[in-house]
């Protein structure tokens, strides 16, 4: 049996002199999960170890050094879903831990639901036993400030101004956000995605994006896996995730049934979005129509490979 893994560390255009940063981390990433693999962990925890290495890496909008929202705090967006036994565990509007994608796990793992939102999904983290954490960095600080400044309007006294945004990141691609995700393969067969997030940067409080939603930013079936990430209103309308699932279980080839995807998505929407994905054969896919998004993934075969463009 096959085993693999695929991460990616979000879709957008990355600042200059920050690839070498973001290709180490998702290094880093593949090998937390390759080394569980190996020795036979389940692809839910090779997944989990994944995203948690990620998280920790304040290069990327995901746990630690995530981008701030319109009032300039952190939300974030998790979940975790195995294909085997149709497990879903999922987190909105979480704020201040360290590592969210625990969390939905935790969800999934330890009660009857499938997703937890704001505050009673911080309650439930501290249940959990994930003490209080300030996710914020300076870096990340900064950047909220200066976009502040750049959309030239008081937070607090024009709340139209955040929908400038998406006219804001066209002109500035730096800035963008972004997701990080994994998805695993293990020995037994099962598939898992995981994929979490700091959200769109000045997001309103309280939007909710793909990534939290089964079938749209996170899926996994038993012919596929997928984590999706970019501007995730697209994603949602979409239903991207169960999509290229669907086309692959019906025999589609998954670079086939990913690029009719985003070709699809691109003719209705301009998305800029990108994906990773893993069959039940261990292929792993990834691609993209933004500028870069970095990736890396392992087969039993022996290639290990990351990379900052498809």
């Amino acid at each position: 049996m096959s085993i693999a893994l695929i991460v990616h560390g979000g879709a957008g255009t990355w600042r200059p002199g920050s690839d070498a940063d973001a290709l180490a981390g998702i290094r880093r990433a593949v090998k937390a999960g390759r080394d569980i693999l190996e020795r036979q962990g389940s692809a839910l925890d090779a997944a989990c170890a994944a995203a948690v290495v990620l998280e920790d890496e304040s290069v990327f909008n995901a746990g630690t050094g995530a981008v701030l929202n319109f009032d300039g705090f952190v939300e974030f967006d998790a979940c975790v879903m195995t294909s085997h036994d149709k497990g879903i565990g999922a987190v909105s509007g979480l704020q201040r831990v360290q590592n969210p994608i625990l969390v939905a796990r935790q969800v999934m793992e330890m009660t009857d639901h499938v997703m937890l939102t704001g505050d009673g999904a911080t309650r439930f983290a501290r249940v959990m036993g994930h003490p209080d954490y300030d996710p914020v960095t300076p870096a990340r600080l900064a950047d909220w400030q200066d976009k502040k400044q750049k959309l030239a309007f008081g937070i607090g006294r024009d709340p139209q101004a955040s929908m400038k945004i998406r006219a804001f990141l066209q002109s500035h691609p730096e800035y963008a956000g972004g997701t990080i995700g994994a998805v695993a393969l293990d020995a037994q067969g099962h598939l898992c995605a995981a994929t979490s997030t700091g959200g769109v940067t000045m997001k309103l409080v309280g939007r909710v994006g793909d990534t939290p939603l089964p079938g749209c930013g996170t899926y996994a079936s038993i012919d596929a896996a997928v984590s999706a990430t970019g501007t995730g209103e697209y994603v949602v309308r979409s239903f991207a995730g169960r999509e290229i699932a669907d086309r692959v279980a019906r025999g589609v080839a998954l670079d086939t049934a990913m690029n009719a995807v985003l070709d699809q998505m691109q003719a209705d929407f301009n998305a800029d979005v990108g994906f990773i994905a893993l069959d039940r054969h261990g292929r792993t896919v990834a691609a993209h129509r933004t500028a870069h998004m970095p990736h890396g993934w392992f087969r039993n075969d022996g290639l290990t490979e990351a990379r900052m463009q498809a």
